[in-house]
């Protein structure tokens, strides 16, 4: 009789925590689409034609800081080799909170991390779950390209007024 009380209670906790993870992955990517990820992480996005397949799949279109260089939106799906397949989800929560990657390397100043800083952790949990649900989509994207080099893809350049 306990036996099968207990494996009805973890029957019916492994149901729980997979309703709550599915209810955390439907609330990251309500987050995500609200938070705008989509235009600049999706391929086609940049050029009207999000490529619904392979959301948040990594831009081929980059756009330009002045005095900063040139980036592209990164590929934010699983993907071990082009993506962040290899990252944690601490990582990815530290990275939307704080601008770093776990090599130590600074997000594009575009990237508004500072915004994202006050995410609540149920929040950035549920936008790391949900990235991490994504299908694996291997795309490298262009780049970084510093100030003095020449991307090698299309994008968008932004002019600094003169001084008058």
């Amino acid at each position: 009789m306990f036996r099968g009380l207990a494996a009805v209670a973890l029957a019916l906790s492994a149901s729980v925590s997979a309703f709550a993870s599915e209810a955390e992955i439907k609330r990251g990517e309500y987050l995500a689409e609200i938070m705008t990820c989509n235009e600049c992480h999706t391929p086609g996005a940049l050029l009207g034609k999000p490529d619904k397949n392979n959301p948040l799949g990594g831009s081929e279109v980059g756009y330009e800081i002045p005095g900063l260089g040139i980036f592209y939106g990164a590929n934010l799906t699983p993907d071990k080799e082009t993506g962040l397949g290899e990252w944690s989800e601490a990582e990815i929560i530290a990275a939307l909170r704080t601008g770093v990657r776990p090599d130590g390397r600074i997000l594009s100043a575009a990237m508004p991390w500072r915004s994202f800083a006050a995410l609540t952790d149920a929040d950035a949990t549920a936008i790391a779950k949900y990235l991490m649900s994504l299908k694996p989509y291997s795309r490298k994207v262009p780049g970084p390209f510093g100030p003095t080099e020449k991307a090698t893809s299309f994008y968008y350049g932004f002019v600094i007024p003169a001084k008058k």
